[in-house]
């Protein structure tokens, strides 16, 4: 097998499996274990993936957040739940703003049914689905384009959003412990916390996986959200955080309920 077919096999197989030890790779591909070890070095330098001890994963790190083409083939019955769930927030006539990630494009793809609207995105799968869309009034923000988080970030990014006010934003994470949240990529946290301080209300996106993990850079506090909305129930001592907090929270598959 030549080599890009054997990265391609390897990340196919964390997709399916999120992590791969690197002797059944070896044994897998009848290659070296060195071989696999470049094989991982050259993904790793690439973003695609982290290595761990006999292995690799795609599973979020504190430093390390998957690439947005693998976060969108994963947990779509939850992102489909939570984005409906977020739906119910808008009402047409509203201006919308819709962060990086693939929880926010799944969101970002339903909001034809609110329209008219105004939305302001960074997010390029949002961009794309909503461009030729009647009804939608478009402010897709430049910047530096990132191909892991398929989103635009950076100076130019943070500029045109210091310019703006919205009357809803949504703010996706793939990290919160305690009552903070937090994400792995300082540019990707400039353009979050710049759309919190420019939108009335504020909704947090989380899977009820990601309670309870920290990342590098700290985000915010849960309280400054007016909606947190996740998939299904978390943790006991999860909800208990929430419950000693007063901070209600939204299962997208019982609907709001106060922990």
């Amino acid at each position: 097998m030549k080599r890009d077919d054997r990265r391609q096999a390897i990340m196919d197989a964390l997709v399916t499996e999120g992590e791969v030890e690197l002797d059944a790779l070896s044994e897998r591909f009848s290659v070296s274990r060195m071989t696999i070890h470049r094989d991982l070095d050259d993904l790793e330098s690439a973003g695609l993936l982290r290595k761990i001890r006999g292995g690799a994963t795609i599973r979020s790190g504190t430093q390390f957040e998957s690439d947005f083409r693998f976060r969108a083939l994963q947990d779509s019955p939850a992102k489909q739940a939570m984005a409906q769930a977020a739906l119910q927030l808008i009402e047409p006539g509203m201006s919308v703003m819709i962060n990086d990630g693939s929880m926010a494009a799944t969101l970002g793809q339903m909001l034809v049914d609110r329209r008219p609207l105004t939305v302001i995105t960074n997010n390029a799968a949002v961009i794309d689905a909503l461009r030729d869309e009647a009804g939608i009034r478009l402010i897709a923000l430049g910047g530096v384009y990132s191909a892991k988080f398929n989103a635009y970030l950076g100076k130019v990014t943070e500029d045109a959003l210091a310019q703006l006010r919205a009357d809803i934003a949504f703010i996706s994470s793939p990290a919160v412990s305690g009552l903070d949240v937090f994400h792995m990529d300082d540019d990707v946290i400039r353009t979050k916390r710049t759309m919190i301080d420019h939108a009335a209300k504020r909704v947090l996106l989380v899977n009820h996986t990601r309670f309870g993990r920290a990342a590098l850079h700290l985000l915010g506090h849960l309280s400054e959200f007016d909606h947190i909305i996740t998939d299904t129930s978390p943790a006991p001592d999860i909800l208990n955080v929430f419950r000693q907090a007063g901070l209600t929270l939204t299962m997208a598959d019982t609907s709001e309920a106060r922990a």
